[in-house]
Order: structure tokens, then sequence, then C-alpha cells
């Protein structure tokens, strides 16, 4: 087993638990917290795949301001509002569902017959290329839309 496999499973765990513990933590900045683990992992994901890029912005956008914004959200929100929030008599249900879209999506995965060498992107250059010489309008209103 190789190396690059092994930090696979590590962090694949490692999105995996932060996600689940996202799910079941009692404590909301507890929850914001494991959220952080696992986007670190996905993180994580993204240097193991050599896309250095993706990997800043998860770590800059997501890691940071994203979690950032949240825990600020938690913090100034009147906790005695919700008091009297329960847990949601469905979560049956919802289980079932999660589990009936997990296996449906397991499945398609393991019966995929797609060849992943056709499907190399663009290099790096040839993206910042064609991102501010033919989408450099569209790239800058979306950059005030951010702004806003």
């Amino acid at each position: 087993m190789s190396l690059s496999l092994v930090v696979f499973y590590f962090l694949s765990v490692v999105c995996l638990g932060g996600a689940i513990g996202v799910v079941v933590a009692r404590n909301v900045v507890h929850a914001a917290l494991l959220l952080l683990v696992s986007l670190m992992g996905v993180a994580g994901l993204f240097l193991l795949l050599l896309a250095e890029f993706l990997a800043l912005v998860q770590v800059l956008i997501y890691g940071g301001a994203i979690t950032i914004v949240l825990l600020f959200a938690l913090m100034l929100t009147r906790a005695e509002e919700f008091s009297n929030v329960r847990d949601n008599p469905q979560w049956a249900v919802a289980a079932v569902a999660a589990l009936s879209i997990f296996g449906v999506l397991g499945g398609v995965i393991l019966n995929n017959k797609l060849d992943t060498q056709e499907l190399a992107g663009p290099s790096l250059e040839e993206l910042g290329t064609e991102l501010f010489t033919n989408w450099v309008v569209p790239f800058e209103i979306a950059s005030l839309v951010l702004l806003v």
C-alpha cells in the first residue's frame, strides 16, 4: 500500500468523522468546529490531488471566512429564544431517506464505467488565461456579487 493511499484513507476518515460529528453534535459551537475539521480534511484531499489552488481556497474561504461568520452568527444569537426547541420527531424518516440516497449514490459510483483519463481538465495556466481574457467581465461581476 502506497503512502498516498494511506494519506487518502486518513483524510477520508477525518472528513467523514467531522461530517458525522456535525450531524450528531448537541452543541452548535462544537458542530461548527467539527465542520472546520471536515473542511480541512477536504483541503488535504485537494492537496493530495495536486490541486493547490483549490486547497488554498478551501482553507481561506470555507475554513476561515465561512466558519468564522457561522461562529459569529451563533454567538450573536440569543440562546434563550431557542430554549423550547426540541429534536424533530421525524428524525427516523430523515435517517431512512439519507440511507436510501447513500445507497443509490453508492450503487451509481460502484457501477460507473466512465474512463477518468478522458476527464483531465486544462492546466492552471490555461485556466488563468481563459479566465482573465474571455471571461473577465463575468468574473468581475461575480466578484462584485460576492463583495456585496
